[in-house]
């Protein structure tokens, strides 16, 4: 057993992680295969946060990453004293938290041999936030070591991944994901397939739509869009609906969360009745603030995802359109993709997928996402 097990289909990531966590232990050879900096890159769903979480865990471990041990299991929870685990459920990460995070990082570790930070979204790091956290990663502490993870090289500041190891990781095959899910998650080998292949080798959206019927519904909900654009008007509501389903299924996610964090944080503050301790109101308020940014940020994520399943229909139809239908992503629509496919012309499909793809990018710099939607559905409609 090892904490890189989780990590799928990524076998030369995992054996660099190794031979780190070896060099770590051996002051001689730490800055041949061991640095203070690491940059994990690679598509969604490939596994970055994990690889960096897991690497954290192997080097606060007495045994180099058991995944048995107190230390790994608190670790990966993110409860482990030496290891700050940053993530962001808003739309960025300013300077005041990056401040603080380099104040706690500047501490010695408590129990380890070194004390670890992930941030897990630094492509979400604003400009000042971003030089901030420069300044530390050019000199670092002894015994920290800075672990971030992004889409992309080109999502970071050139001066800060300059100062960074890279490690790229790959999207896993849709056979290792499938192996997955039938061997952790114990779904059936045709739901698992399915799942793999229609969500492109993304592991977590593989494991939602393999394991949550309604997830599956809002997907082919989704795919059968393009199919009830007609019109302006058409277009118009096939807009609404798509984002009317990504605030559902926001709210959806909300309802199960917000709730119980104001209700634990109000217990934290000493909640009498309806009365809070000195400061407790004011805290709430800061929460709920977190908690709308979330929600928005939620929403664009699902409707990136949406947009995604549509660049993939498109995809499709291109196969058919070439005379290749042996590998489609979306094969339990295949009667709707060939009708589509006789109904677009050819030189219009890539089309498609090139304003679907602006689409995501304009929601990336936080359009609108209705008036975002709308165009898309209007350029879709011709």
């Amino acid at each position: 057993m090892s904490v890189f097990d989780q990590l799928v289909d990524q076998q030369q990531v995992i054996k660099v992680l190794k031979d780190a966590v070896l060099a770590a232990s051996d002051s001689d050879n730490f800055g041949q295969q061991m640095t203070h900096a690491w940059l994990f890159t690679g598509p969604a769903g490939s596994g970055r946060s994990n690889a960096a979480i897991a690497f954290a865990a192997a080097l606060v471990c007495p045994k180099g990453g058991c995944n048995k041990c107190a230390e790994c299991l608190s670790a990966i929870s993110g409860s482990h004293a030496d290891v700050e685990l940053i993530k962001t459920e808003g739309l960025s990460i300013k300077i005041d938290e990056v401040r603080d995070l380099i104040s706690r990082a500047s501490w010695a570790p408590s129990v380890a041999n070194y004390r670890v930070v992930v941030i897990e979204d630094a492509d979400r790091l604003t400009e000042a936030a971003a030089n901030a956290l420069l300044k530390v990663i050019e000199e670092p502490g002894a015994r920290t070591v800075w672990l971030l993870c992004a889409p992309t090289l080109s999502d970071v500041l050139a001066t800060i991944r300059s100062r960074c190891r890279h490690l790229g990781l790959r999207t896993p095959s849709t056979k290792a994901v499938a192996k997955l899910l039938m061997e952790r998650d114990l779904i059936s080998e045709e739901l698992a397939t399915f799942a793999a292949q229609a969500s492109q080798g993304h592991i977590g959206v593989a494991k939602y739509l393999a394991t949550d019927n309604q997830v599956r519904q809002d997907r082919l909900t989704t795919l059968k869009i393009p199919l009830m654009i007609t019109d302006i008007s058409s277009a118009y509501k096939a807009a609404q609906l798509l984002v009317d389903t990504a605030k559902a299924r926001a709210e959806a996610d909300a309802e199960v969360r917000d709730g119980a964090e104001i209700e634990k944080l109000k217990q934290a503050w000493g909640s009498t009745g309806s009365k809070l301790a000195a400061g407790g109101s004011k805290a709430v308020k800061e929460l709920e603030k977190e908690q709308k940014t979330r929600s928005t940020r939620l929403v664009r994520d699902y409707l990136d995802r949406a947009l995604l399943d549509l660049a993939t229909l498109y995809r499709d139809v291109m196969l058919v359109q070439a005379g290749v239908s042996e590998s489609l992503i979306n094969s339990d629509l295949k009667t709707e993709i060939t009708k589509m496919a006789d109904q677009i012309a050819e030189s219009k499909t890539l089309l498609k997928i090139q304003v679907i793809l602006k689409a995501r990018t304009n929601l990336a710099h936080n359009a609108a996402p209705l008036l975002t939607i709308e165009a898309l559905m209007c350029e879709l409609r011709r």
